[in-house]
């Protein structure tokens, strides 16, 4: 009966909902983002690593206005992890502070806070700091998550995944086969000699692993003379096509970091070396480069400007010379005609209207 007169509590059940618009799902998909661009194995490869060094090289070699904290060091940086990662993050402090890992909140697409990891020798420490603490480089953004990069891998899997499987199975080949071994043919002998001489060969790597006997030959079925000639074991390679699917796969990973395969190709001449410099300086490094200075200038609050090209040496300096010796031979000429002062300039000017 006392029961009655208690109060009873009833349990409160704490609701959540599932909504795919919360700060758990964009941290999600900016994860989602990291971990799909470092998943390729094609990062092992050379023609991988060739690439990712030019794109160091190139922006290391930048000339940086209106700001010290874009040292030489930081640009090489921050082109490696665009190549491999497609988006690099830097806390702005007394100097800028790599981040090796980060999440965001976004408004309206864009960034509005960070929870960075620096990393440090005892293990990383985290720090939580506002979008104009950081200068968030990317490439290759959706618009679907704008606030993430896209590396030059992921946007070509199918290529990268079949430059790895070709190297592997080139690799398993040669260091698992027998490269060099041989099946000699020799005249019969007791049981013990033919066994002590096979297992003298035994393990031997492009030396006779098998001996056969010409009475092994006979209860086989063969005539005692025939394979007389020593029998290859070596692999033929020859109708897999490997070496020119491997120059193609090569020449597509080339081609998604925006280096002219013909840079690689064992024939190429001095005049193609150029015209890949200028190419991998004019038309991939320099847009990177303006991408980075628009976002220096936002958060550093001064006008930057990153240039590739004039370092690089990234202009057709000989046709610049045939162009003004052109140029100085035509005034030349015209001075011979009588045609000078503003009659010259009128046709300069005309000239260039038409250019």
């Amino acid at each position: 009966m006392f029961g009655w007169f208690k109060r009873q509590v009833v349990p409160q059940v704490e609701t959540r909902s599932a909504s795919s618009t919360g700060y758990t799902a964009q941290i999600l998909a900016a994860r989602q983002s990291y971990i799909s661009g470092v998943s390729g194995l094609g990062e092992l490869t050379a023609a991988v690593q060739s690439s990712v060094s030019l794109w160091e090289s190139g922006l290391s070699l930048a000339d940086v206005k209106g700001t010290d904290l874009l040292s030489r060091r930081m640009l090489a940086l921050t082109a490696r992890s665009l190549a491999l990662r497609g988006e690099s993050v830097w806390l702005i402090r007394d100097r800028l502070v790599p981040c090796s890992d980060w999440d965001l909140t976004t408004r309206d697409g864009e960034p509005r806070a960070y929870r960075v990891s620096i990393p440090e020798a005892g293990g990383p420490r985290s720090d939580t700091v506002l979008a104009g603490e950081v200068l968030h480089f990317r490439i290759g953004s959706d618009v679907v998550a704008p606030w993430t990069g896209t590396a030059p891998l992921r946007r070509a899997r199918l290529s990268a995944d079949l430059l790895e499987q070709l190297e592997t199975a080139l690799r398993d080949v040669f260091r698992d086969a027998p490269i060099g071994s041989q099946i000699v043919p020799m005249p019969e002998g007791s049981a013990e000699d033919m066994a002590s001489l096979r297992s003298a060969f035994v393990g031997k790597r492009g030396a006779t692993m098998v001996v056969e006997g010409v009475a092994q030959a006979v209860g086989a079925g063969m005539h005692p003379q025939l394979g007389k000639a020593p029998d290859q074991l070596s692999p033929d390679l020859s109708d897999t096509l490997a070496d020119k699917m491997l120059t193609e796969a090569k020449g597509a990973i080339y081609g998604t970091f925006g280096i002219l395969p013909g840079l690689f190709n064992p024939a190429t001449t001095g005049p193609l070396v150029r015209e890949a410099q200028r190419h991998l300086a004019q038309i991939v490094l320099q847009p990177i480069a303006n991408i980075m200075a628009e976002e220096a200038a936002e958060k550093l609050g001064a006008g930057v400007q990153v240039d590739v090209v004039r370092p690089m040496q990234a202009f057709d300096a000989g046709g610049k010379a045939r162009a003004l010796a052109t140029m100085i031979g035509a005034l030349a000429q015209a001075k011979e005609a009588g045609i000078d002062g503003p009659t010259l300039q009128d046709a300069l000017s005309f000239i260039d209207w038409q250019d």
